[in-house]
């Protein structure tokens, strides 16, 4: 029996975002062509739990307890060495991995320790906003080295990868593919009216509230501070809004003080902003919302926004990262990123055109479903691997 070709598939760490469920997607949906260890980092405390997603699809993976968010010598060196050990004992024809510091440690412990194909999967950057311009400087030089000594890179837009290779000269752009990310999405078209009756009833929503939701870790890059006071002017004019800020992280308190500055109340039933905390299952809420927010900084290609359109709900994003490249034609509004001007103005458009919000609704639905299926990414990625291989061979 000829056995099937490892992939070690490393992550920065297992928090709730793209990356996990791009993996595990990956990890399951080519489980009869190959044989996938899926390993990563550790979440900070912050963050929500994500081991649920590879796990409810039966894949076991390995926590690198020493590989961390924050940056730290002593523990980069335990995890460069950790994963080398893995490496060495799980032997894999492929080394696959996902996002900056796996990218880094992981690709470092791949090459030194002789495997023959590396791939390396940009899920966002952090080439900008991130950073002081000397570190970037550094991180870039790093990142063109490691493409050196990298079989394939991936980028799950053309806008990254415009940016990968024009941008930044990261890699060339033979070396660069496009591979749009894809999902399991047949659970945020099923039964949307009765999840959206329990979502608006549980927060007291009446038929004709219109609900704004943002969802995301909440850190610096993502903007909130543009989301609340967008909202707090909308407020003003339109009584019938409520926002929904759904994730958690650091600046809580921060945005909490913000919105009530703007005279917005965050507690109690007649609450203008609830912050929900993290919701594993956004396939739950999302029907009950009518338009969904993206305000970053900067971004790869945003799986809330994807998840949106599946659920068919209208979006409003700032057009940052991959964005354009995942938003289908009709399905939402992009702004200029932190322009509050035009962001409320596209807000407003939003807000007072309920024929509009519908068009976009029904149009999302049709476009994800098309584009962005967990099927469609697990093909695309068999046939790069397999011509990685032979290439090798």
């Amino acid at each position: 029996m000829i056995s099937k070709p490892r992939i070690l598939r490393i992550l920065n760490r297992f928090n709730l975002g793209g990356p996990v469920y791009n993996a595990s997607c990956l990890t399951k949906y080519l489980e009869n062509d190959f044989d996938t260890l899926l390993i990563g980092g550790k979440k900070l405390d912050e963050e929500e739990n994500a081991l649920y997603i590879p796990q409810s699809i039966g894949i076991q993976p390995i926590v690198i307890e020493e590989m961390q968010r924050t940056i730290g010598l002593i523990s980069e060196i335990k995890s460069y060495f950790r994963i080398r050990k893995i490496i060495k004992e799980f032997k894999p024809d492929i080394v696959h991995t996902h996002a900056s510091k796996a990218g880094a440690i992981g690709r470092l412990a791949a090459i030194h320790s002789g495997v023959k194909v590396i791939v390396h999967t940009y899920h966002g950057h952090v080439f900008e906003h991130y950073f002081g311009k000397i570190k970037s400087k550094v991180i870039q030089s790093i990142e063109r080295y490691l493409a050196t000594k990298t079989q394939a890179i991936i980028c799950i837009s053309e806008k990254q990868k415009n940016d990968i290779v024009e941008r930044f000269n990261i890699a060339l752009s033979k070396k660069v593919h496009v591979i749009p990310l894809g999902f399991e999405l047949t659970k945020f078209v099923e039964n949307r009216d009765a999840k959206k009756h329990v979502f608006r009833e549980k927060y007291n929503l009446t038929e004709d509230d219109i609900a704004i939701g943002i969802i995301g870790r909440l850190a610096s890059v993502k903007n909130h501070k543009l989301f609340i006071e967008g909202f707090a002017e909308m407020k003003e004019s339109i009584l019938n809004i409520k926002a929904f800020i759904i994730g958690d992280g650091v600046i809580k308190k921060e945005l909490e003080s913000l919105a009530q500055s703007k005279g917005l109340r965050t507690s109690g039933t007649d609450a203008d902003v609830i912050f929900t905390s993290w919701i594993k299952h956004v396939h739950e809420i999302l029907p009950g919302l009518d338009i969904v927010a993206l305000t970053s900084f900067n971004e790869g290609t945003p799986v809330s926004l994807i998840e949106a359109q599946a659920a068919g709900v209208a979006i409003i994003s700032s057009d940052v990262g991959g964005v354009s490249d995942i938003l289908g034609e009709n399905c939402g509004l992009l702004f200029e990123s932190n322009n509050k001007e035009d962001f409320v103005k596209k807000l407003h458009l939003l807000l007072s055109d309920h024929e509009l919000r519908k068009k976009m609704s029904d149009n999302g639905s049709k476009w994800a479903l098309s584009n962005f299926t967990a099927g469609r990414l697990a093909d695309d990625c068999k046939k790069l691997y397999l011509d990685l291989l032979k290439r090798r061979n």
